[in-house]
């Protein structure tokens, strides 16, 4: 379960996130008790953000500005993606697969996008854009200069701009919904001690050294 507490709609006071409580549940539901949404998410990436109004608010506001921005809307699917599966959010990824595959991007491209290194059913600037992306959510944004210089070969400054925020954002996101344990990415922390075998109480360290 998320790490944070969900708010109920009884106690939802922000008409905003009430809209989004009835656009994407239902009116007649309190998403915070009766998980689930038409992805096949719990939801409960909304219940926590109504934690904070203007969080929420300004979390929205994100999505709206990226919906209106100029930049090629599969292109910034496959940002948002990739971004998705290089933090390890397998919350975001599968979102963003899912778009993809709505807005008609080929399946190869999608089931690529975790070794698009080695694929070559992407376009030089999808190539661009992948490498990109790494760059920015892999590398902390050490970006090699050969490579915003075949974006801006084939974007403007502005989608460049578009693309690098959008990018940030949803690693952004992917970032805290591990760390909340919110949608998919409620899951156990997967690096934890094996226990050593019943009766073993040796030192590795020498049996190795061949002590």
């Amino acid at each position: 379960m998320p790490r944070l507490r969900e708010v109920p709609r009884a106690e939802v006071t922000d008409e905003r996130i009430i809209r989004f409580y009835d656009l994407l549940f239902g009116p007649d539901r309190d998403p915070a008790v009766d998980h689930g949404t038409a992805t096949g998410s719990p939801g409960d990436w909304w219940t926590v953000f109504a934690n904070s109004s203007d969080v929420f608010r300004h979390a929205v506001h994100g999505f709206a500005l990226y919906r209106n921005a100029g930049i090629d809307p599969m292109l910034r699917e496959l940002g948002q993606c990739r971004a998705g599966w290089a933090r390890g959010s397998q919350f975001v990824y599968s979102q963003h697969a899912k778009q993809m595959r709505t807005m008609g991007m080929a399946e190869e491209k999608i089931q690529a996008i975790p070794y698009w290194q080695t694929a070559d059913c992407y376009t030089p600037l999808e190539r661009a854009l992948l490498a990109y992306t790494d760059g920015l959510v892999l590398d902390g944004g050490r970006v090699p200069d050969e490579i915003v210089g075949i974006l801006r070969e084939h974007l403007s400054d502005e989608e460049v701009l578009e693309f690098t925020y959008i990018t940030c954002l949803y690693d952004m996101h992917a970032t805290m919904s591990k760390a909340l344990r919110l949608e998919f990415d409620d899951r156990p922390e997967p690096v934890v001690e094996a226990a050593s075998p019943e009766g073993y109480d040796g030192d590795l360290s020498a049996t190795l050294a061949g002590e």
